[in-house]
């Protein structure tokens, strides 16, 4: 490699998409949840830049997209470029997409519920629920022809073994959802490439509102545990009486005081 060639490179390295998120690595690390490393998150979005040609070439034509991106999926907590949240070049920007696993781990990051099912439904599967079930039944034969995707559903089950909300979509939402999401067509689109794991995704969306969804959930329940405990210890001290003081020791104590003086 020439000596210029070598200049440019350098040059490009210290000014790219790469410099750039080096710059905002304290406003990365802020708003990273407490259960992510800055070390590690920043080194994984460095990779990322060298690891996809493309993905840097679209950052470094459009590096407000990709810092974007990238301040999302600290503020969700994931690892970017990774099957919980994907860096997609789009055209001429970076575009953030939180995938099913980062949904998923969302949910399980709080605390409450211990199981998420969140199954695709085919046109040859067999599938029943009504409101007055817990829980659906869902029989699939896994070694036929299951058919078209006709819909998905998501529940939740808390750690005391109870069921949340059952969220059931049909496949004209699925669709619906699909044709809002732009560019959803084109063959580099997460509806393209991952059908299935995007209906997922639609799913375990519907199912937020349902079941808590963030580690500030369990920030906030320890916060309220922590201040019901102190205004507890606090109304205990008010209503002790002062402890009951020997009599004679008060006596004693008042003479050997006039003692001195005099």
């Amino acid at each position: 490699m020439s000596e210029n060639a070598i200049s440019n490179a350098v040059a490009v390295r210290d000014n790219g998409p790469e410099a750039l998120v080096r710059q905002y690595k304290e406003d990365f690390t802020l708003v990273l949840p407490s259960h992510v490393k800055g070390e590690t998150w920043m080194r994984l979005a460095y990779g990322a830049l060298r690891r996809d040609q493309n993905l840097l070439q679209v950052a470094t034509r459009n590096p407000g997209s990709l810092m974007n991106a990238l301040l999302e999926c600290a503020r969700l907590g994931h690892e970017p470029a990774s099957d919980s949240y994907y860096l997609v070049p789009f055209g001429n920007e970076v575009q953030g997409i939180e995938g099913y696993r980062g949904v998923v781990e969302r949910i399980y990051r709080a605390g409450a519920v211990k199981v998420v099912k969140a199954e695709v439904i085919r046109q040859n599967d067999v599938f029943e629920y009504d409101p007055d079930m817990e829980r659906p039944v869902h029989k699939v034969d896994w070694f036929g022809e299951r058919g078209e995707v006709v819909g998905a559903y998501a529940y939740g089950i808390f750690q005391d073994g109870s069921t949340s909300r059952v969220v059931v979509i049909d496949r004209p939402y699925i669709d619906k959802v699909r044709k809002e999401s732009r560019g959803s067509d084109k063959p580099s689109s997460p509806w393209v490439k991952w059908f299935d794991q995007m209906v997922l995704k639609t799913v375990a969306r519907r199912l937020e509102p349902w079941v808590p969804t963030s580690t500030e959930w369990r920030k906030e329940q320890m916060r309220a545990a922590q201040q019901v405990a102190a205004e507890s210890h606090t109304t205990q001290l008010a209503a002790t009486p002062p402890p009951v003081t020997d009599p004679d020791e008060v006596v004693e104590g008042e003479l050997m005081d006039d003692d001195t003086t005099a």
